[in-house]
């Protein structure tokens, strides 16, 4: 008997998210839910996982197995969970505040092991939820923060750039503002085997109402996704930062447990059964 194909709306939850109104995280929302339609997944084999912070409330809306963890620890336990369960589609995401400032370490380390997870950090340039802070990726010169009235004075965090120096074999960039590439981009990071990173553009309206603008700034990647790094780094070093679209996927050795440290495991379990 086949499973009937289920819907956008069907990966939805019944919690009603509480962004602001205008937050580009509803169309995060909408672009992976459409994704998970368009790839025919069974919500049971999906697993979203999220740190602290405003996009990380993300797990609590999408009706499959989610867990909402400490700041900074979605890739860990991430992680860990696709150690355990291979079969899942493990899917991160977070803001970034929470995946480039205490998060910073474990995204290195998870580009550069290459598991298969897919990590979407929707990035607003600023710590929404504790009330506009600038975050790692605040541009140097933005004076709007009552913690930064002269502007922070530090380069900005560079995460696609970042994101090739540690190893990773898939960067793309989206804009919540256009939800179609959002859905596209979202589709095939997740059919990619390793690990798939998206840095999503994703607007503050509440405490950023400038990034309204951006509707008017982002534009594609010229050319067509290259698969050598070193040609990955000259269009993301040229980039402005307003470019979406695939830039970079490589095919590259993807970490796994071996089956026999799988059996080891299963029967260290079974000691501790009760």
């Amino acid at each position: 008997m086949s499973v009937p194909a289920l819907k956008a709306k069907d990966y939805k939850s019944a919690i009603k998210p509480v962004w602001c109104p205008g937050c580009g995280d509803f169309a995060v929302l909408a672009a992976l839910t459409r994704a998970l339609a368009h790839l025919r997944l069974p919500k049971h084999q999906v697993a979203l996982v999220s740190g602290i912070g405003c996009s990380s409330r993300l797990p609590a809306y999408l009706d499959s197995y989610g867990f909402h963890g400490v700041h900074g620890r979605a890739l860990a336990l991430a992680s860990g969970l696709k150690a355990a369960r291979p079969d899942l589609t493990v899917i991160a995401a977070g803001g970034d505040g929470d995946g480039f400032s205490i998060g910073g370490n474990h995204f290195l380390h998870a580009c550069r092991r290459n598991m298969d997870i897919t990590y979407i950090v929707m990035d607003n340039e600023v710590y929404g939820m504790t009330k506009g802070q600038a975050s790692p990726t605040t541009r140097p010169d933005w004076l709007s923060s009552k913690m930064t009235p002269h502007g922070t004075g530090i380069p900005s965090f560079q995460p696609a750039a970042i994101a090739l120096a540690a190893g990773a074999g898939f960067i793309a960039r989206g804009y919540s503002g256009d939800p179609a590439e959002l859905t596209r981009l979202f589709v095939e990071a997740i059919q990619h085997r390793g690990f798939a990173f998206v840095q999503v553009l994703s607007s503050c309206v509440t405490f950023r109402p400038e990034q309204r603008e951006w509707k008017q700034q982002v534009h594609p990647f010229d050319g067509v996704p290259v698969d050598d790094p070193v040609e990955a780094a000259r269009i993301i070093q040229a980039d402005d930062g307003r470019s979406t679209g695939l830039i970079y996927k490589g095919e590259l050795p993807v970490w796994q447990l071996e089956n026999q440290v799988m059996s080891a495991l299963a029967r260290l379990e079974e000691e501790f059964l009760v």
